[in-house]
Formats: structure tokens, C-alpha cells, sequence
């Protein structure tokens, strides 16, 4: 989970919302139709650095730091995609947004997604972003690798920007290895959303890269979930996924790096105009 390409010159207005029981730090930029975008793992906002500009050159984008990450400081329960749905829902309401778009990577997308589920009626569109919907569904040398997620490793991961921009902006950088221990211990639940997608109100859009942490048929897999890749979609769109669902998988890109790529700052704004339209 390296980058270069992190930046903290997001140049939004940060502020915070006192909600759900936590200080969320978001900031804003941009004007147009709201954009509430989700980071990725032991990010922030600033994972989307490079791509904010082209992001919220049409949309007003709201770049939240989730649950003890970035300037987000850490509180008492685990993290939880579930439970930082509920901070994603009731950030909607503190902002009195109307059904904005919900766009999320990996553990954002995870966040994102639930914040659907359980909320369809706060959510405009949902974009899910390399979030696998099964843990078996990555590789067992996968699964070893984040088994060795924990406070132990802080000190390894000094060099990363990880750990570097955490440094820079956490209220409490000294919580580092703390997050380690949060995020590893969610990592090594097992789950199974199948039902879930499934049950999605929204239009969804699935993006992955093409060598993302799951396989590409993984998404494939999650598409046909949603009516999507069983039939020729007709010439005029009348075989397409009933409830306006689309899938993207983004080529020459791996499961790091899609918050720096000018092919995700492309694609999502165009699913959000198509179901505008």
C-alpha cells in the first residue's frame, strides 16, 4: 500500500461535524452536484489529491476522513463499515445534503456501500470502488499479508506515506499503531455481502482495476448481482441492469493507485451524469 502521489494540498474548506458520537473531518471544494467521497485504508482525503481538481470541477466533493484516520481522531469501537456508514448517513443530514452521491475506495467503498444499504433513501448514486464483497475472494497470500497488520508493524511502515502524512495531520499521531491494530482486526473478519448487493436501491456503479486485490471476475460477480452481464444489452440500453447499474474495470491499474488515476476521476463523474441524464 505505497503511493508517491499523495498530496495535502487538497485546498478544500476543512471543517468539523460533531456526529454519531464523532468529530468527522471533511473538506469541501468545488460547486454542483454533492459528491461525498470515501478514502481507502490508513488514508485520508489526500489519497484523491492528484484527482480532486478534475473531481470538483463539475461537483461539489466532500472528502471526509473516516474513523481515525487523517484529522478524524480515533473513538471507542472497532473499526467498522457498518458503523462508519451510520457517521456517512448522519453527515448527510448535519449538511442537510439532498440524495448526494456516495463515491468510496476499498475500505471507503466498503463504507460507502452500506451507507446505500442501510440508508437508500439519503443516496443518490453509489460508486464502490475496489471493495471485494467476500474475503475469500482474495488470494490466500493476500489474507496472510494483512494477518500481519498490527501494532507491531508501525515501526516498518515509517518510510510510507501511510504513516508519513498521519504524522502530519492526525490530532493524535501517537494513535498510529493503535489504527494498525483497529484495521487489522476488522481485516481478519470474515463476511459475505452477497445478500446485501443484492438488496441495493440505488444505481451502483462497481469499479475495479484490472489488477485489483480480487480478480476481476469478482466484480463480474458482484454486476450479475445486480441484473448486470446476463443478456446483450440491446440497441437502445432496454437489456441493461433494471435498476441502472454499471460496471467499470480500469485498465493498467492495481488496487493502490486508483485515487491517483485520471481513468477513475474520468469514469465516475460519467456514471453520475449518464443516470443524471
Amino acid at each position: 500500500m505505497t503511493s508517491t502521489d499523495w498530496t495535502t494540498d487538497i485546498k478544500g474548506a476543512g471543517q468539523y461535524a460533531e456526529v454519531n458520537g464523532i468529530n468527522l473531518y471533511f473538506e469541501t471544494l468545488g460547486t454542483g452536484r454533492p459528491l461525498i467521497l470515501l478514502h481507502g485504508g490508513l488514508g485520508s482525503g489526500e489519497m484523491f489529491g492528484p484527482i480532486l481538481p478534475a473531481l470538483a470541477a463539475q461537483h461539489q466533493v466532500i472528502a471526509v476522513d473516516l474513523q481515525g484516520h487523517g484529522r478524524t481522531a480515533d473513538i471507542d469501537r472497532p473499526i467498522d463499515i457498518r458503523l462508519m456508514a451510520d457517521d456517512i448517513a448522519a453527515l448527510i443530514d448535519h449538511l442537510g445534503l439532498d440524495k448526494p452521491d456516495v463515491v468510496g475506495y476499498s475500505l471507503g467503498g466498503g463504507v460507502a456501500f452500506f451507507t446505500a444499504v442501510k440508508y437508500p433513501e439519503k443516496v443518490g448514486r453509489l460508486v464502490m470502488t475496489s471493495a471485494h464483497i467476500r474475503r475469500d475472494a482474495i488470494p490466500a497470500e493476500m489474507l496472510a499479508q494483512q494477518a500481519q497488520v498490527n501494532a507491531a508493524a508501525a515501526e516498518f511502515m515509517k518510510d510510507t506515506p501511510m504513516y508519513q502524512l498521519y504524522q502530519q495531520v492526525a490530532p493524535r499521531p501517537e494513535d498510529f499503531p493503535r489504527l494498525l491494530d483497529k484495521i487489522g482486526e476488522s481485516m481478519a473478519q470474515d463476511f459475505d455481502y452477497t445478500e446485501e448487493v443484492r438488496s441495493l436501491q440505488v444505481p451502483t456503479m462497481i469499479v475495479a482495476a484490472d489488477a485489483d486485490m480480487a480478480p476481476p471476475s469478482h466484480y463480474v460477480e458482484m454486476f450479475k448481482l445486480l441484473d448486470g452481464g446476463l443478456r446483450d444489452g440491446g440497441w437502445m440500453g432496454e437489456g441493461r441492469p433494471k435498476g441502472g447499474h454499471a460496471l467499470a474495470i480500469l485498465p493498467g491499474l492495481t488496487h493502490y493507485n486508483p485515487g491517483a488515476s485520471p481513468r477513475f476521476a474520468t469514469v465516475t463523474p460519467g456514471f453520475r451524469d449518464d443516470q443524471a441524464s
